[in-house]
């Protein structure tokens, strides 16, 4: 798995995924070993080649355009089938080249000269050459018809970046001012020109490369390429025979010339599936644990990758635009109403009944992985208590006028909503019925519905924006700028309002000047300080109301070698093998 390098849409059960170990006890009633893996640790072994790698995807993708992703079920879906100019070394957590073989900074860091890799080809076999860079960035990334989440992070303070060719394997990059993640952001997918240009030619980009493309289709440069996608059943992955990396002694990479996800939505059958062997890996949720101590088999590994990244929330639609009654906009957009509803969630319940103690309650933006972006005391909490809750609202003037023991707003209006969440998540599930009956303890009345992810991803990101509150996820990102999509008030998934053409409140101006800063400070103090003042008001309006931030756990069977995990990602993954 790639590093993940921006906030998208997640679903939490393909937790990392989604896209980046210690020896500790188990949770009571198991008696499972988890393992720790030091960074310093990874030192990949030579494999051997062969062998079928089988393990689940979550869901069906929405489509497999890297450029028009906004959600798991689909950066899963191609996951190591593209590549960026560069990368991130899971190891030593530096910026490596990747397409690029090279590069230089001039002008104080306003100009880059890539140098790009000769060896490289499409897996069509067409040559990599600083076209397709160019392509991707001016006519894809920086196409203002094409509704792209990565654009977000690919503009400094709203300015685009010049990207221009010197020859057919350089390209420079001239950027408005220095700009702190730039050598993260260019490790975004490259996309194969000669396979696109036409669709943007024509106004069709966003058909180009859906579900019901022919595999052959879709080129990339990274170590597979998509062989077969049988809806609701799985997508099969073949070596790409054009891959450029090698190991040490010469080999071709990967080791593993097959791999198959089976499309599992339902986690209890992904993981009676993996209990049966017919998965390689799979993601666990803390309630997995006891199975897996059940099972007994020597030859299963649990590895505890420590707090992850992503975060759960649930968040009101506060968007003028949206399909919702004008006097539910209020309510949303008010933030004691906010508090209100965040003061009356048990996160420490939810904590224990949910995700079996293997998880911590959140009240921000960002979770202890985020290092060194979280301190722990600088932000504020917002425990359970109701008392404290039902007087917020009393001061917004939600009482129950009627005594029928449900809430009216000022004027009148019975305080009910509906609150959605994507079908088949246990715990969302869960989380969801224990803040219905957490509400219903101040006299708000919710309507919990449980729908298809797709569905729920289509109602979040795209007009009439017909939802009220949603608890769903994202991912997390090693520098907060890959967040910007969520965090700017013109993001794309800035979800409770998007992409606004200017921020709505004083707060989110505030917190769009925050981060626009923040991206251009070069200095590493003084950055960290302007985005933990961001997240810190981020936190203190409640616009998504953080709940949890389980473990990161992983189970995989001691055949697969070479396996090192982290919660960014997998390190060195073209290197797994099969020892049988």
């Amino acid at each position: 798995m790639r590093g993940i390098k921006y906030a998208t849409l997640a679903l939490l059960s393909l937790i990392l995924a989604f896209v980046p170990f210690h020896l500790t006890g188990s949770p009571e009633g198991g008696r499972v070993q988890m393992l720790e893996l030091k960074p310093q640790e990874f030192n990949p072994k030579i494999g051997k080649r062969g062998g079928v790698l089988r393990f689940i995807l979550s869901g069906d993708p929405k489509t497999l355009n890297p450029a028009l992703a906004q959600e798991t079920t689909s950066t899963a879906a191609f996951s190591g089938v593209f590549s960026g100019l560069t990368r991130l070394n899971l190891k030593t957590m530096e910026v490596e080249p990747e397409l690029a073989s090279s590069w230089e900074s001039k002008e104080g860091g306003r100009v880059w000269v890539f140098h790009l890799r000769k060896d490289v080809r499409w897996s069509d076999g067409k040559p990599f050459t600083a076209d397709d860079v160019v392509f991707t960035f001016n006519r894809v990334y920086y196409n203002d018809n094409i509704p792209s989440s990565t654009r977000d992070i690919l503009t400094v303070k709203g300015k685009k970046i010049k990207v221009e060719k010197l020859s057919d394997y350089t390209v420079r990059f001239t950027l408005p001012e220095p700009f702190a993640p730039f050598l993260n952001s260019v490790g975004v997918e490259i996309l194969p020109k000669h396979k696109l240009e036409r669709f943007v030619e024509e106004g069709k980009f966003t058909t180009a490369w859906n579900v019901n493309t022919d595999p052959k289709e879709i080129v990339g440069t990274g170590p597979y390429v998509i062989k077969e996608y049988v809806k609701g059943q799985r997508i099969v992955y073949e070596r790409n025979p054009y891959y450029y990396r090698k190991d040490e002694e010469g080999n071709p990479l990967p080791y593993i010339p097959k791999r198959v996800g089976l499309i599992v939505s339902d986690p209890d059958t992904a993981l009676l599936k993996f209990s049966n062997a017919q998965v390689d890996y799979i993601g666990l949720r803390a309630q997995d644990i006891q199975m897996i101590a059940d099972l007994k088999n020597e030859h299963i590994k649990v590895y505890d990758l420590g707090s992850t990244p992503s975060t759960t929330f649930l968040v009101f639609n506060q968007n003028p635009k949206a399909n919702i009654p004008e006097y539910k906009l209020k309510w949303f957009r008010n933030r004691l109403f906010r508090v209100a509803i965040s003061h009356a969630i048990d996160r420490e319940g939810i904590c224990y009944l949910v995700y079996n103690g293997l998880a911590k309650p959140l009240y921000t933006p960002i979770t202890e992985a985020n290092r060194p972006y979280y301190e722990e005391g600088y932000y504020p909490k917002f425990e359970y208590d109701i008392a404290k809750a039902k007087s917020l609202l009393k001061e917004a003037g939600f009482e129950d006028r009627d005594k029928d023991g449900i809430l009216e707003d000022p004027e009148g209006n019975d305080v009910r909503f509906t609150l959605l969440t994507n079908a088949g998540n246990k715990e969302r599930e869960t989380i969801g019925n224990i803040i219905k009956e957490d509400l219903r303890k101040l006299g708000i009345e919710v309507n919990f519905q449980p729908i298809d992810f797709n569905n729920l991803v289509s109602r979040l990101t795209a007009p009439p924006y017909e939802w009220e509150a949603i608890i769903i996820g994202l991912t997390g990102s090693r520098d907060p700028h890959f967040g910007r999509n969520v965090w700017h008030s013109s993001g794309q998934l800035h979800m409770w309002n998007p992409s606004q053409k200017e921020p709505s409140t004083a707060w989110e101006a505030r917190v769009d000047s925050l981060i626009d800063r923040g991206a251009v400070e070069m200095n590493p103090d003084k950055r960290k300080r302007l985005y933990m003042e961001a997240f810190k008001i981020i936190t203190l309006q409640q616009p998504m109301i953080f709940i949890a931030t389980p473990k990161s756990l992983l189970a995989a069977y001691d055949k697969v070698a070479n396996l090192f995990p982290t919660v960014w990602g997998w390190y060195e993954e073209d290197r797994l093998f099969l020892t049988k």
